[in-house]
């Protein structure tokens, strides 16, 4: 066995076992992101190849089985890979390769980029769409979910609010005060959670896409899909916005135009505050960037 990082030995026993013909020999290959809790393998032998991932905690862990089975019911073959194993105690998930390369990063021509985000948008309107069994009281937990993020918000605005214009400060009492209001009225569904580049890969040869990464899904606010979105793609490149949005078959209600920069604002003071505690330049890059581009958006 090759290692380009250490496995722990108790995986590789489990994906040796797993592997057609109980593969004696494997090359392994780390292609985890670059954060402490990313642990993902790319593991080939001569008759297969797998990607491994050990789930930070239980709850990632169950969140990304029960999305895998969601993808298998609710998109097309190739349009996400397939759980082919899985175990508690190690929480480690086994699936298939996809075909493709990352969007983010990916160099694309401005035509390919708008096909992509279309096609991302009908593919998260599937997702979106294909019903879950909803155990009692989701709504209840998803509407607390909501105040907690809108409670975290104020909080974060008095650690932070001398770094903020008063504008970007207004931005935030208010997420902090309607978000749990407007949730009320705003559309349940199955989320993906982390719906961002990093997690779609476009295959320019067959002129496809399909999504990966389920650690984040969950019941949800829909729009909460979009926030991504809503800070990184449309403020610099808006002729995406309405290519995802043809492609996702509908347009914002008012009430979720109303919330989607909130719930962006609420991801961006967040942002600040962890960025200034923990000193780290990137977070206070990133969400002093996301709270003027909502600004802006909101004039």
């Amino acid at each position: 066995m090759t290692l380009d990082a250490p496995m722990p030995a108790d995986l590789q026993q489990w994906v040796a076992h797993r592997l057609p013909g109980h593969a004696n020999v494997m090359d392994v290959l780390d292609v985890s992101w670059p954060r402490g809790d990313s642990k993902v393998w790319r593991v080939t032998c001569d008759r297969a190849a797998v990607y491994v991932k050990l789930s930070p905690t239980p709850e990632d862990f169950a969140r990304e089985v029960r999305g895998y089975r969601h993808a298998a019911r609710c998109l097309a073959t190739g349009e996400a890979p397939r759980l082919l194993a899985s175990d508690l105690g190690l929480r480690a998930i086994m699936t298939s390769p996809l075909s493709g390369h990352v969007v983010r990063g990916f160099p694309l021509t401005a035509d390919a980029e708008t096909r992509v985000h279309e096609l991302a948008g009908r593919l998260l309107r599937r997702w979106h769409d294909h019903p879950v069994p909803a155990t009692r009281g989701v709504r209840d937990d998803v509407m607390t979910s909501v105040a907690q993020k809108a409670d975290e918000a104020t909080a974060c605005l008095q650690h932070v609010s001398e770094h903020l214009t008063d504008a970007q400060r207004d931005l935030v009492k208010r997420a902090g005060r309607e978000l749990p209001g407007l949730a009320e009225d705003l559309p349940l569904v199955f989320r993906h959670g982390d719906y961002s580049t990093r997690n779609w890969l476009w295959d320019h040869r067959r002129g496809t896409h399909s999504l990966i990464d389920f650690e984040k899904s969950d019941h949800g606010i829909a729009v909460e899909d979009f926030v991504w979105l809503c800070c990184a793609s449309w403020p610099t490149r808006p002729d995406l916005k309405p290519a995802f949005l043809d492609g996702y078959g509908r347009g914002l209600s008012d009430t979720e135009r109303r919330a989607l920069p909130l719930f962006t604002a609420r991801l961006g003071v967040s942002y600040l505050a962890a960025g200034i505690t923990k000193q780290e330049p990137n977070l206070v890059y990133r969400g002093r960037t996301i709270l003027a581009r909502m600004v802006r958006a909101s004039v």
